[in-house]
Formats: structure tokens, sequence, C-alpha cells
């Protein structure tokens, strides 16, 4: 991560654990991330699906989070870190992580709990995707 800028966005409830489902958090915590180092934190408000539950849609299992409705919904959750690079959650549906990607964020699903902890990983090359984590 030598001399360059990146936006990290993680998604939170309470500012220090990463949030166990990217579709349900509260809130993302944005860190700006200048050669190494963290030289910017702001927390943002962040749709989650409970924002949508007034709209009623119905789809089967297999196009669950695919669908038209469901990309629509993981944009304007994005809208918010469309600046970031990386998004830091520790659960996510593979419709949303397929949005993200399409939007240029990429998605990592960590089992680091702790924002602070995350952020190091990534600075320093170390954090792993699970990735079979989605679901």
């Amino acid at each position: 991560m030598e001399s360059q800028t990146i936006k990290i966005a993680v998604v939170t409830d309470d500012g220090v654990t990463i949030s166990q489902h990217f579709g349900r958090a509260k809130f993302y915590e944005v860190f700006t991330v200048e050669n190494g180092k963290v030289v910017k934190r702001e927390r943002r408000e962040k749709l989650s699906h409970h924002n949508f539950a007034h709209r009623k849609h119905h789809h089967s299992d297999e196009q669950h989070g695919f669908d038209e409705h469901s990309h629509s919904k993981h944009i304007s959750m994005a809208e918010a870190i469309k600046d970031c690079q990386i998004l830091l959650a520790r659960g996510m549906g593979s419709g949303a992580y397929q949005s993200m990607l399409q939007l240029n964020i990429k998605p990592i699903i960590t089992d680091i709990r702790n924002i602070d902890e995350a952020i190091q990983a990534v600075i320093n090359g170390t954090i792993i995707n699970y990735t079979d984590k989605l679901h």
C-alpha cells in the first residue's frame, strides 16, 4: 500500500465491531488511508434491509439477491460509500457481493470482529476474504 490513498468502508452497529451481516448493519465507518496510515475516520448513515421492509417483493430462492429489485437495493445501500474502494463485512449475501463488485467496490468477508484490527490487516495486506461465508 505504498504512496496511495484508499477509502475503506466497514459495516457496523457500534463503531467497534464489524457487523455480521451487510444488509442489516446500521452504519458505515469509513477510513481514509494514505501511505499505510489512517488519516481520517468518519461515520456515515447506511440504508439497511429495514429501510426497504415496506416494499413487498417476492422472488424465488434461486434468484434471491440477484434480481433487479435486489440489485437496486444494493445500489441504494452503497450510495453512501461510492467513493470507497473496499468494503469489510463479516457476512453478506452473494447478490450484494456481486452488486458491490459491479460498483467497483471490493467486498471482503472477514472473520476479524474488531474494526481497527481489520483495517490494519487490509493495510498490511494480510486480510483474508472468506467468500465461503457468502449466503
